[in-house]
């Protein structure tokens, strides 16, 4: 039987080398004609590696804003965004905006952020990062579904707010946690629809998928939520001819063989996924080139044609 068994989205550009505005426009509007699901934005402000060198991606939410506006069916969001790097009551007003910007095609991924060069380089505290995301967090998903919130934190305040105009979509863009943190999960659980790690997280396998599936079903049915009700998927590292090893921060010692093979053999290592119970894959292409993109399409033609 034919049919895509799960969303293939694609993370664009981040520190891997300087891509300017036109080569990220050209990238999201060929994904979209080709038929990927999803497009992605690492919302970073700056990597420094052990060479010396220092890299910095654009801003992923005006670049979310230029997307948005350039595209017209495919779903974006950041993977993810960082709570830290904004006030939570602006953040949340952002994600309104681009939503609308989109006609609601926004997911609003979320999570404390770790990576500390960039938090001291720009000036966010460091300290009591999952402290700090509750308080964001019950700001953000208050103001995006309900439209208003009066809440005095220890770290913020949003006194008598409110969120005017309203997303496109009644109850706001959907919500995707990004953490495999016992903690993070017991905040986010009850009220996210979506749940995502790194392909690090998992050995970039479908093997290292149950483990952490399991984590979230324990802990969704800890804090009295359906685990059917949140959608699962991972980022996961695709390696293609004059691919080198992606450029990323120092989230994880690279340990893990990216997904390689002819799109036949690539196609089934993802139908292992949709097997795992995700509903969706982050493909992180190396190299991340509009050729690879189209070369990446022929994966989901093999998957929309149904089993090998």
């Amino acid at each position: 039987m034919g049919g895509r068994p799960l969303r293939v989205g694609v993370q664009l550009p981040e520190v891997e080398r300087e891509v300017r505005w036109p080569e990220y426009v050209a990238m999201a509007r060929r994904a979209e004609e080709l038929g990927y699901d999803s497009l992605w934005l690492g919302d970073h402000l700056l990597y420094r590696f052990d060479d010396g060198t220092s890299h910095g991606p654009w801003e992923a939410w005006t670049m979310l804003a230029a997307i948005a506006a350039s595209t017209s069916r495919i779903t974006i969001g950041p993977l993810v965004a960082a709570t830290a790097f904004h006030n939570p009551a602006m953040l949340a007003k952002m994600a309104a905006t681009v939503d609308e910007i989109s006609g609601g095609r926004l997911v609003l991924g979320l999570g404390a952020g770790w990576n500390e060069t960039e938090f001291r380089a720009f000036g966010f505290p460091f300290d009591h990062r999952v402290d700090r995301f509750e308080e964001a967090f019950t700001i953000i998903r208050t103001l995006l579904r309900d439209g208003a919130i009066d809440f005095d934190g220890k770290y913020f305040q949003a006194r008598d707010c409110e969120l005017l105009p309203r997303s496109p979509r009644p109850g706001g863009p959907p919500l995707l946690i990004g953490s495999k943190g016992e903690r993070m999960l017991r905040i986010t659980l009850p009220h996210v629809d979506a749940w995502n790690v790194w392909f690090s997280d998992t050995d970039n396998s479908p093997a290292g998928v149950p483990p952490l599936r399991d984590l979230v079903d324990r802990i969704a049915r800890e804090v009295g939520r359906d685990p059917a009700t949140i959608e699962r998927s991972v980022a996961v590292q695709v390696r293609l001819p004059g691919g080198i090893g992606r450029v990323q921060g120092a989230y994880a010692e690279p340990r893990f063989t990216p997904l390689a093979g002819t799109p036949d053999e690539m196609a089934e290592e993802l139908r292992a996924y949709a097997r795992q119970g995700l509903a969706e894959v982050q493909a992180v292409l190396d190299p991340i080139t509009l050729e690879s993109i189209e070369a990446f399409a022929s994966v989901l033609e093999r998957l929309d044609a149904g089993s090998s």
